[in-house]
């Protein structure tokens, strides 16, 4: 069973925080002061699925990776804590600090600056959940190329 929802958490941690990413840029883009509100506040509840997805990840992850000197699952478990301190020191107070400027209508400089480290922040954890996915994949043989009979 860990085997299932370790990538299904993996996957679902990585969708959530494109999501979050991508609509943050186009509302930035595109959308007016009460559309970037709404985007914070919808990233605000989006949390609820993230934060239980990247800790079943996390210790799904360190469960099956348990001791192993592979060095791919190495390189896994040592992104693990960086991609969890991001998001708990960083993406989580940015989300909630933009979501309370947002709905006051304080879009000032103060606004852009945390929006931009949120912006590069979320940028690393995607980085680093798609190589640590990457490497799952690899490990597992999920999508593997049929091997070519001589």
């Amino acid at each position: 069973m860990i085997r299932t929802l370790h990538p299904i958490a993996g996957i679902t941690a990585f969708l959530t925080i494109f999501a979050f990413w991508t609509s943050t840029v186009a509302v930035e883009l595109a959308g007016d002061h009460a559309e970037i509100a709404a985007v914070k506040l919808a990233i605000l509840w989006g949390l609820i699925v993230l934060i239980p997805a990247m800790a079943l990840a996390g210790a799904s992850g360190f469960k099956l990776g348990a001791k192993s000197a592979n060095p791919t699952i190495v390189s896994k478990r040592r992104r693990m804590p960086v991609i969890a301190l991001n998001g708990l020191l960083v993406l989580v107070p940015c989300a909630i600090f933009l979501q309370q400027r947002a709905s006051a209508g304080a879009f000032d400089q103060t606004f852009v600056l945390v929006q931009g480290v949120e912006l590069v922040a979320g940028a690393l954890n995607l980085t680093l959940i798609g190589l640590s996915i990457r490497d799952g994949f690899a490990i597992t043989r999920r999508f593997a190329a049929p091997s070519q009979a001589k």
